[in-house]
């Protein structure tokens, strides 16, 4: 992680300059853009430029209740994601839920800023461990504070789109993935998502992707199995509307014997 770094006020007023123009033209309004781009986060996001890490933001990518996700491009003029979680206004309701328990992440701070920064470390570290497990997710490249760099999915130009606003021409190929994905990650990753659901899997070429990581947990957690078998819940829940009738227990009763 950087160290916390701070710009004096024409530093940061040429930066929010900057971003304006980029997000005045993609859409956001701006009570978002107040949201997302406050000053501290446009210092993080000054130490990543300045450390050649980013170039600029291209346009966003989704808005969720925590965070927004943009694309950026790096100096190479490469495609990368951007996700920005919010340090003020964050609805964070359940999120200790997800990191009590957590042996990487006894010593928190229980406030705001710090939650949100442990957050954005957790979802890096699940990203490393798909990637190391084979589970297919956005490779991770670099987290600072409550800014995390990772891989874009999606061609020049389109991010790839969410599950549930798509019709796949093969659900049950990919029904069957994402099952062996959650398979995978508890047996090999020793985690589960705890989260998972069309909201949550992109579709690429014909290929599902995990993402929002932030809240998974490792099978040590206490409440890791009430989230597996959720987990499967939502994925068997969903496919019905293919006429994919499945077993959720049977598949949680496989998983985790």
């Amino acid at each position: 992680m950087f160290s916390e770094r701070f710009l004096d006020d024409k530093s940061l007023k040429k930066i929010d300059k900057k971003f304006q123009q980029i997000i005045s033209r993609t859409g956001v309004d701006n009570k978002t853009q107040d949201e997302v781009f406050d000053k501290y986060t446009l210092s993080t996001i000054e130490k990543l430029i300045s450390d050649k890490i980013i170039d600029m933001l291209d346009f966003p990518i989704s808005t969720g209740k925590e965070g927004n996700v943009f694309r950026a491009i790096t100096p190479k003029k490469k495609f990368i994601a951007v996700k920005i979680y919010r340090t003020s206004t964050s609805t964070f309701k359940h999120i200790t839920d997800y990191i009590i328990g957590d042996p990487r992440f006894e010593n928190f701070r229980n406030n705001r800023k710090d939650i949100v920064h442990v957050w954005t470390k957790k979802e890096f570290k699940n990203l490393q461990k798909l990637k190391m497990i084979g589970v297919k997710a956005p490779k991770p490249i670099v987290f600072a504070d409550n800014v995390l760099v990772m891989q874009y999915i999606g061609d020049s130009k389109h991010a790839a789109p969410m599950l549930k606003d798509v019709i796949v021409e093969n659900p049950q190929e990919i029904f069957d993935t994402i099952i062996n994905y959650i398979k995978v990650m508890y047996k090999k990753g020793k985690m589960v998502h705890a989260d998972l659901s069309e909201f949550n899997i992109l579709y690429y070429r014909k290929k599902p992707y995990i993402i929002d990581l932030g809240q998974g947990v490792l099978l040590k957690h206490p409440r890791s199995l009430e989230f597996l078998k959720r987990d499967i819940d939502n994925i068997v829940r969903y496919f019905k509307k293919y006429n994919i009738r499945a077993d959720a227990k049977k598949f949680y009763n496989k998983i985790v014997n």
